[in-house]
């Protein structure tokens, strides 16, 4: 798939790239300078197919055990759920502040699904690109987090939902009023709140993102170094970056769930009152 390093490194970290070439209409991208000349509008099929997988995934299990769910003695997936929705419901409970029958099944499919497409970091890094490849498909990125189309499409979705219950709950009165007098409760300085408090709003769903990506990606980085060591090699250092991503994958779930919660609780705010 690649002739040294360098193009080893670049192979695993496009992605499968479906859109409409100015010279060659509708195809996916053979080459980074494709999938650039194919502009906004291309799709990143390999990251849309293991988002919606690890979405179904979480979907199929949670109906599953909600539908067969007993007050008696609960199986191994019970307990799992269980302890999810517990641990999802106490940290909604303890920084969400308003009312809304939304924000705790949002956060806890936050925390799965995110939990979820993380966890495909554990696979071998050249396991199924390289079984891609055997099929005719040039490039296959696995983990939809390590792509920042995921991770800010994930934010903006909670973006979109922090501005509408802000409109909601304060009136559009009261949410332009709030952004027109804080910090500074004065008519004089309402060009320079504005400027504050928008440039705060649109880092909510940057740093949202770009968190997230960040890790994932940097992870994904150095599991593709290692696999470019000698076999016997790679083991001694896979293994135990694996072991840290134990704490990495959930935590980085975690980080963005408590975050996403915490900035729908500002939304819910009504300063007024």
């Amino acid at each position: 798939m690649a002739n040294n390093p360098v193009e080893y490194i670049q192979h695993h970290l496009q992605n499968l790239v479906l859109g409409v070439h100015p010279d060659k209409g509708l195809m996916f991208a053979h080459s980074a300078e494709d999938a650039s000349e194919m502009g906004f509008w291309a799709i990143h099929v390999d990251t849309m197919l293991w988002s919606i997988l690890t979405g179904v995934l979480f979907i199929k299990i949670f109906r599953k055990v909600a539908m067969n769910m007993t007050s008696g003695v609960p199986g191994t997936l019970q307990n799992i759920v269980e302890m999810s929705v517990e641990f999802v419901e106490g940290m909604v409970r303890d920084t969400f502040h308003g009312r809304s029958p939304l924000i705790a099944p949002l956060s806890l499919t936050i925390f799965v699904w995110v939990l979820l497409m993380n966890s495909l970091k554990w696979l071998p890094v050249d396991l199924l690109p390289s079984l891609a490849h055997m099929i005719g498909i040039p490039y296959f990125k696995i983990v939809p987090t390590a792509d920042p189309n995921a991770t800010f499409g994930l934010s903006i979705g909670v973006f979109f939902l922090i501005i509408y219950y802000s409109i909601k709950i304060k009136g559009p009165g009261g949410f332009a009023k709030e952004l027109s007098f804080q910090p500074f409760n004065h008519w004089s300085l309402i060009p320079f709140n504005l400027f504050l408090e928008i440039l705060g709003l649109l880092t909510k769903p940057l740093t949202l993102a770009l968190r997230l990506f960040g890790n994932m990606y940097a992870g994904e980085v150095v599991f593709i170094l290692i696999a470019l060591l000698p076999f016997w090699a790679q083991w001694t250092l896979y293994v135990p970056w694996a072991i840290f991503h134990i704490l990495v994958i959930p935590l980085q779930a975690f980080i963005f769930m408590v975050l996403s919660i915490v900035y729908l609780s500002s939304a819910h705010e009504d300063h007024n009152h």
